[in-house]
Parts: C-alpha cells; sequence; structure tokens
C-alpha cells in the first residue's frame, strides 16, 4: 500500500525478502482499494452534477495519478523512452535511470492519459453513472492486478538494483493463474461481460509489455511495472468504452 498509493504506512521492521514481496505483489489488488473507491466515487458525483463526460474522465485520471504519487506514469514514461532509445541494452537502461522524459516518454503519457480520459468518458455516454464508478474501480483493481503478470517467476530483472530487482520473479506460476482468475470472476461479477473481456485484453497487454521489456532491456524495472499498470489500466477502459452493452 506504501509502495502503490501516497497512503501512509509504517515502514516494514526487517528487510522484505522474496517471498514477502512476492505476497505482496499478488496482492497488490487488494492494496489498492481504497484508490478505486475513490475514483470511483469521483466518476458516481461527477455524473450525479450532470458534469461532462470528459471532464469526470479527466479527474477520475487526475485521482489516480495523484494517488498513486504518478510513480506508474512516471515509470510508462521512462519506460516508453528506454524502449525506443537504439543500440544496446545498457544504454537504454541508463536512459531510464536518468529520470529525463524524452519526446517518446511525454508523447506515450499524454496519448495514455487522452485514452483514459476519453474511454471513461466513453462507459459515461453509454451506461449509468453507478455502472460507469463500478467499471473504473475495477478497472482499477484488475490493472494493478496485473503487477503479478510482471514479477511471474521466470521473468529475471534488468537491473541488480531497484524495486524491480525486488519484486522481479517472486510471483509463482500458480499464483499468477490464481490471481489472474480472481480477478477474472471479481469482474465478470461486478461488471458482466464486459469485465471479462476487459480482464482478458489486459493479461494480453501486460503479457506483451513484459515480453518487450525481457527483449529489449533484459528484464523488468520498477519503471516497466508502472508501465504495466498505465497500460492495463488503458486497456480495461478501452473495453468498457467499446463493449458490451
Amino acid at each position: 500500500m506504501g509502495t502503490l498509493t501516497v497512503l501512509p504506512v509504517a515502514p516494514p521492521r526487517q528487510p522484505v525478502g522474496g517471498r514477502v514481496a512476492g505476497v505482496a505483489m499478488a496482492l497488490a489488488p487488494v492494496a489498492v482499494l481504497p484508490l478505486a473507491v475513490v475514483a470511483g466515487l469521483v466518476v458516481w458525483a461527477g455524473d450525479a452534477v450532470l458534469a461532462p463526460p470528459l471532464l469526470i474522465g479527466a479527474l477520475a485520471v487526475a485521482v489516480l495519478a495523484l494517488g498513486s504519487g504518478g510513480l506508474h506514469l512516471d515509470g510508462l514514461a521512462d519506460t516508453a523512452d528506454g524502449l525506443a532509445v537504439p543500440g544496446d541494452v545498457g544504454r537504454r537502461l541508463d536512459v531510464m535511470r536518468s529520470g529525463d522524459v524524452g519526446p517518446v516518454g511525454a508523447a506515450t503519457v499524454v496519448l495514455v492519459i487522452l485514452l483514459q480520459a476519453s474511454a471513461i468518458g466513453g462507459v459515461l455516454d453509454r451506461h449509468t453513472g453507478p455502472d460507469a464508478a463500478i467499471a473504473v474501480g475495477v478497472a482499477v483493481v484488475v490493472s494493478r492486478g496485473c503487477l503479478s503478470i510482471g514479477c511471474a517467476r521466470g521473468v529475471p530483472a534488468a537491473r541488480v538494483e531497484g524495486l524491480g530487482s525486488a519484486v522481479a520473479g517472486t510471483v509463482p506460476v500458480a499464483g499468477v493463474a490464481l490471481v489472474v482468475l480472481a480477478l477474472a470472476a471479481v469482474a465478470l461479477l461486478l461488471d458482466g461481460g464486459r469485465g471479462l473481456a476487459g480482464v482478458v485484453l489486459v493479461v494480453v497487454s501486460a503479457a506483451l509489455v513484459v515480453l518487450t521489456a525481457c527483449r529489449r532491456l533484459g528484464g523488468v524495472t520498477g519503471d516497466v511495472l508502472g508501465a504495466v499498470v498505465e497500460v492495463s489500466l488503458t486497456a480495461f477502459l478501452v473495453v468498457q468504452a467499446v463493449g458490451l452493452q
């Protein structure tokens, strides 16, 4: 919760080992439940006061960004810049480590924010406020659940230091499958066929990000995991906007 949200929590009393890190990543959907509830309430309240759908979408995205400390958007920007760099793996990782946002990273963040806000607006155009609020809340939970895919056993860390190295390869494959099945069940229960379709696309999208990172970077980093969250969130919301009635 202290990593995935801005909520103040006490630091761990002892070093976090691989087993604890794996459990933490598997429980990421639970840790972000407060953020999911707040984002859903923003959508519900905005619809109740008849605010324009796109404005509501922008506010919900802003709440998610603020509630996570901008961590995932920063990771998305750094990952996009790193993947776009020609040359060897070392150079790509250096670009990601620098923290400067290049043109590719900036453009990617802008595009993703536009897609997320527009998708939430699209959901509000097609569904009631409470239904849209549930869809957004589920999207937040599902997108964080995909962190287990990025931390699956067998996925290497691109560096020997940093958040990625602490959590890479810590979630057993069976644990990943259990998380995905749980997310699918929750999405189906709360959001019907749209929710289930969203989980399918999210899993595919997250896997593609991880596979690309392994091929271009040699593994995952904390930035890559942030990119997984943002890409997954976007994928789920797009399905909600264009999917089943």
